[in-house]
């Protein structure tokens, strides 16, 4: 049973039908916040724009199982890459607004033309023949029927997406269990792979609750359990910003002209960067 295309997944649905109606929504708001990119300074063009890519690669990630193939994993390919030409100015933007505070006005005129070429960049790639192409398949992939099959003298039983998603969700939070292992006891990679494990966790909850409307999934219990992953994640990240802190200043201080003396000032943003970890932790650990 498939659902028609301007409704979201339900129980019955095909895993691909299902697939293509969340790339459909995907692509809409990443032309969308493209736009926005091409017109605008305000950062939530970039940040929006990585939101659709990074729900797209998500989407072709959990679908993997069901939905595989050279097209699925060139589109994935390409969100990866475009996500990565628009990382640089949204990296930025948290490490000046949200990371560090008080930033010197040296640093900030520094960071003003960083900021600019790093905008350039994103609007490069997403106003580029590469760009142009990769919309023109997603917009396909969306679009496709799926193929029918010829009868099998005993057919099996078409795979519905309550059927794929149960196994997809216990697989995904066993992993997230076993990432979490003494907590309190992981290092910088171990907490970056369980960072990877709970978004990849949130995203296969957050598409496959429509599955479940009528069953337990869809109770109160459900969203506090989607609530808890982006807790989690949220903790997870500003950890994980002490690291993108370190490649922001650096970028910074090779973006300084021989007369701007920023030696010390990004010393000092550095410091403040890495300070904090030990409440970052209690967050983690409270969120756990």
């Amino acid at each position: 049973m498939a659902s028609s295309p301007d409704k979201e997944p339900r129980a019955g649905t095909a895993p691909d039908v299902a697939l293509r109606l969340i790339v459909a929504g995907c692509r809409a708001d990443l032309v969308k916040y493209r736009a926005v990119v091409a017109t605008s300074r305000r950062s939530i063009g970039i940040h929006q724009t990585r939101v659709a890519l990074r729900r797209l690669r998500a989407a072709f990630s959990l679908f993997r199982g069901a939905v595989d193939g050279p097209q699925v994993r060139a589109l994935s390919a390409e969100a990866k890459w475009l996500a990565g030409e628009c990382a640089p100015a949204r990296d930025l933007h948290v490490f000046l607004t949200e990371t560090v505070s008080d930033v010197p006005p040296l640093v900030r005129r520094v960071s003003n033309r960083l900021a600019a070429a790093h905008l350039e960049r994103a609007r490069a790639a997403l106003a580029g023949a590469r760009f142009t192409a990769f919309d023109r398949q997603l917009s396909a992939f969306a679009a496709k029927s799926p193929v029918a099959t010829p009868p099998a003298k005993s057919p099996a039983p078409a795979l519905r997406l309550d059927d794929f998603g149960r196994g997809v969700l216990e697989t995904r939070h066993r992993k997230v269990i076993r990432r979490a292992h003494r907590l309190e006891q992981l290092g910088s990679e171990r907490l970056h792979r369980l960072r990877i494990a709970i978004k990849k966790l949130r995203y296969a909850a957050t598409y496959l609750r429509p599955a479940f409307a009528s069953a337990t999934f869809a109770s109160p219990a459900a969203k506090a359990y989607i609530e808890a992953t982006v807790r989690l994640q949220g903790a997870l990240g500003a950890l994980n910003d002490r690291a993108t802190a370190a490649q922001v200043v650096a970028d910074l201080a090779l973006a300084a002209r021989p007369t701007e003396d920023v030696t010390q000032p990004l010393k000092v943003l550095a410091k403040q960067a890495a300070s904090g970890g030990k409440r970052r932790r209690r967050r983690l650990e409270r969120a756990w």
